[in-house]
């Protein structure tokens, strides 16, 4: 949680280190730039290479572009291209389409007919354990059912399945059980769960607040950024089941700091600059408090996911892996696009399985947020470590002098205390190894990857403020 309030702070970061460093090392540096494709024949349009998000935009543009012909879209990262599939049989639609820069196939199934069949599978296979997401690669409805659905409630999917025409659905059995990832034990804390922070935005009042999921909004009232501590945040709205998985959580301390961005471990972290939609395709990176960082693809879209505690609608399917404690944690890419906030799914970090998450772009306007918050004192000087960081060091936590960022073998230490002087930043231990252990002395890094000096202000080492978003 990268948020700046109580003037000690310590924070270990979680399991999942090796993962975590695994997926860093795709993340940094960023690459993709993104280049118009051109061809040498004239009569030949090719289409364009894209960085994903760009993707996600012109798919957003074409498909109010072609109408009734879009048929849906996916990013195929292997040549960086949109893949655009359309069903009419007009040539002016497939020429609009490639002008515009992208690849295009003819298929079968039209938009309003898969959510026609996702509507049948709604009224009559609306089954714990169940879900079901449009995949364009394969222009069907693909259906997923985890190791509960068995006997007359596996028939009963099966036969709306076949109900629906072999070229319309697909059916598959999932080896885990679909739940919502929320455990005990580390990163943010309420009424006896944890969860981990998604994103901090402001909300629509201007003050401090983060996004996380809507099953632990609905879980607790408050929460803390260490075990049994004092509450930090409470909610303010919150959604789960019904329309989504997600909640408003609001700084109890208006004069919070929360900069946008995501630590994902090792000192390391990912400045976020926009909130934007998924494309199927799409290479995303989820954090979380449990396993750390992970990555994946996006595999579906607008899917609806039948939990035990009742069924979810329009979320985001990938390969992702997750586990329990990761709920709420952030979905983003490479170049600091906010993607989603975990909800939940089968399997685990070991074996893999299906996972879910709440588009951001939805939660931001559902309630009234926007990404982004104070992550700049402008060398005003707040205290942090209690000590006055002057001017020209902005809240330079004991500037000159470091800051722990995370004390290991400290299992329940999540963002929270000693920032004090003469400390270490992002102090991470690991069978006696200190993970991003580096001191921040003035004007140098401290642990986030902020600048303590200069002016920069907020650099109070907030690998040790953020609950592993």
């Amino acid at each position: 949680m990268s948020h700046k309030r109580i003037p000690k702070r310590k924070a270990a970061f979680a399991a999942g280190t090796v993962v975590a460093l695994g997926a860093a090392a795709i993340l940094l540096p960023n690459a993709n730039a993104s280049q118009d494709g051109s061809s040498n024949n004239a009569t030949a349009i090719a289409p364009k290479t894209l960085k994903a998000t760009d993707a996600s935009d012109l798919a957003s543009q074409l498909e109010k572009l072609l109408g009734d012909a879009f048929a849906g879209s996916y990013y195929d990262s292997d040549s960086k291209q949109l893949v655009v599939n359309v069903i009419s049989g007009d040539s002016n639609v497939v020429v609009q389409a490639k002008k515009a820069g992208a690849k295009v196939r003819q298929v079968d199934n039209s938009l309003p007919e898969l959510a026609a069949g996702a509507k049948t599978l709604k009224e009559e296979a609306t089954i714990p354990g169940t879900a079901w997401a449009v995949d364009p690669r394969t222009n069907k409805i693909l259906v997923t059912a985890d190791s509960t659905v068995t006997g007359d409630k596996w028939n009963t999917l099966e036969s709306t399945v076949k109900s629906l025409g072999s070229d319309m659905a697909t059916v598959k059995k999932s080896a885990g059980t679909f739940k919502t990832f929320v455990s005990g034990g580390d990163a943010i804390f309420g009424g006896g769960a944890r969860c981990s922070l998604g994103f901090n935005v402001t909300a629509g009042d201007g003050s401090p607040a983060f996004l996380t999921a809507g099953h632990c909004g609905v879980a607790a009232k408050q929460w803390s950024d260490t075990q049994d501590g004092q509450p930090i945040a409470t909610v303010d709205q919150a959604t789960f089941p019904g329309d989504g998985d997600f909640a408003l959580v609001k700084y109890d301390d208006p004069a919070t700091q929360a900069p946008s961005e995501v630590n994902v471990g090792g000192g390391q972290t990912v400045a976020i600059n926009q909130a934007a939609d998924a494309e199927v395709g799409l290479q995303v990176f989820r954090m979380g408090s449990t396993t750390g960082l992970a990555d994946g693809q996006v595999l579906g879209l607008d899917a609806t996911v039948n939990y035990p505690e009742g069924t979810v609608t329009g979320l985001i399917q990938t390969d992702v892996c997750a586990e329990p404690g990761d709920s709420g944690g952030s979905l983003f890419t490479q170049d600091g696009s906010a993607i989603g906030l975990t909800s939940g799914g089968s399997g685990d970090c070991t074996v893999g399985g299906e996972t879910f998450f709440q588009p951001v772009t939805t939660a931001l306007q559902a309630v009234g947020a926007t990404l982004g918050a104070g992550d700049a004192a402008g060398g005003a000087g707040d205290q942090a470590g209690g000590e006055e960081a002057g001017a020209g060091a902005g809240d330079d936590a004991g500037a000159g002098a470091g800051q722990e960022a995370g004390a290991g073998g400290d299992a329940s230490a999540s963002p929270g205390d000693e920032a004090g002087a003469g400390q270490e930043v992002g102090g991470d231990q690991a069978g006696g190894d200190v993970i991003g252990g580096e001191e921040a002395g003035n004007g140098q890094e401290i642990g986030n990857g902020q600048e303590a000096g200069n002016g920069a202000g907020d650099a109070t080492g907030d690998a040790a403020g953020q609950a592993h978003n």
